[in-house]
């Protein structure tokens, strides 16, 4: 046999045993399948609590009616198919009825009942439409290979109706999941353009979040917003927006807040805003989506969270990117007749100097050279820049200058 062709017969995938069940078979047990379905039904009011009052009124009748509906189709499917023989080697025909059970797992997540419940609702029925139906069968002289065929059949028979509905169950849960994520994005999108406190609490109650008194809004470089979310609880949220992850982090000067974000965000370049009022949420975004820039421009650390309250000389640095280039252009004219590694090396020791105050010591241990060649590279800006070193302002500049071109190592 070639290695890619799929045989059928031999596949339990593909396996539906009671198309190979003796059609005559059919009659003896379609008598049986009302007081099947009635017994089946005593027994899941009996012996699963959530079944015990929805089996009341409309509903359990509609459920009744499915068992019912269910073992007739079984019946009706006993023996070869009529269906013609010549179908692809992918997959049997979609069983009839299917779309009922489907649905089933989707009400039974409408009603707010667990998966888990249906399923052993499902192991139930199989057992005693076995017993019962086998009993019949022994009673009708039906031969053993037939009965243990019949065996394999209802329970083979069961599993797919169960697979039917954890489909159905799955899709209601997908589709409330994107309902969900949507309305919350809706109120993301809400509180950080600001939008008046009455829409605000309407858009909250529709996504089933409260408002809280104080929020700071974190903005991250992360695929997966809603997993983010659920990592770190307590009552965050998480959208897609404006290319990051965008979530709301209510009370987020609670003890241990700030850890558990830390935590989550230790693998996850992102920032964390200023905790704000929700009406100023839009201001938090904006200081958080603007260090999250400047992590991923490598002028802040990447790979973990910054607090943007931490960095504001930075965030005020940065403001307007176009101006601090033309400062540090003018600023730093002198070392443009340099070599480019002569002057990154007299940019990070003149970097240093001025942060270091003119220690310098202090400057050969942070750029782990030996306090010579620190003075000799002094010697050297001495050169390139005169008395600029002596005078407080161009001192200052050269800093701003400095910063936007090699940003202070963090400890």
């Amino acid at each position: 046999m070639e290695p890619n062709l799929v045989n059928i017969e031999q596949d339990p995938e593909f396996t539906r045993p009671w198309e190979s069940l003796d059609p005559e078979l059919a009659a003896v047990l379609l008598p049986e399948l009302a007081g099947l379905a009635d017994e089946i039904l005593g027994a899941l009011r009996a012996n699963i609590p959530e079944y015990h009052r929805p089996m009341q009124g409309v509903f359990g009748s509609t459920v009744r009616n499915a068992i019912e509906e269910a073992l007739r189709q079984f019946v009706d499917q006993m023996g070869p198919p009529t269906h013609p023989a010549a179908q692809p080697a992918t997959a049997p025909a979609a069983r009839p009825g299917r779309s009922v059970y489907v649905e089933l797992g989707r009400g039974e997540l409408r009603a707010g009942r667990r998966l888990d419940a249906l399923q052993m609702a499902y192991r139930l029925g199989a057992r005693i439409s076995w017993r019962r139906l086998a009993g019949v069968a022994r009673g009708a002289g039906v031969d053993p290979d037939q009965l243990s065929l019949l065996a394999e059949s209802i329970f083979a028979y069961i599993d797919e109706l169960s697979a039917e509905s954890v489909e159905g169950y799955a899709r209601e849960q997908a589709a409330h999941a994107s309902e969900r994520q949507g309305r919350r994005q809706h109120l993301v999108r809400l509180l950080v353009e600001g939008a008046p406190a009455d829409e605000l609490e309407q858009a909250a109650s529709t996504a089933s979040w409260k408002l809280p008194r104080t929020l700071a809004v974190l903005a991250c470089d992360y695929f997966d917003a809603e997993r983010l979310a659920a990592r770190i609880g307590d009552g965050a949220i998480a959208v897609p927006l404006d290319g990051c992850c965008c979530m709301l982090l209510p009370d987020p000067d609670a003890p241990g807040r700030r850890e558990a974000v830390s935590t989550a965000l230790r693998r996850t370049t992102g920032a964390i805003g200023p905790s704000v009022p929700p009406g100023e949420a839009g201001r938090s975004f904006a200081r958080a989506r603007a260090c999250l820039r400047l992590q991923i421009a490598g002028m802040l650390p990447a790979g973990g969270l910054v607090v943007a309250d931490e960095r504001l000389v930075t965030l005020v640095l940065h403001r307007d990117p176009q101006l601090l280039d033309e400062l540090a252009g003018r600023c730093l004219a002198p070392l443009d007749g340099l070599t480019p590694a002569a002057a990154e090396r007299l940019l990070a020791t003149l970097g240093a100097w001025l942060r270091c105050q003119g220690s310098v010591p202090d400057v050969a241990e942070v750029l782990h050279v030996h306090p010579q060649t620190v003075r000799y590279r002094l010697a050297r800006l001495r050169e390139c820049f005169g008395a600029a070193l002596d005078d407080p302002d161009a001192r200052f500049a050269l800093e701003l200058a400095t910063r936007a071109k090699r940003p202070p190592p963090t400890g």
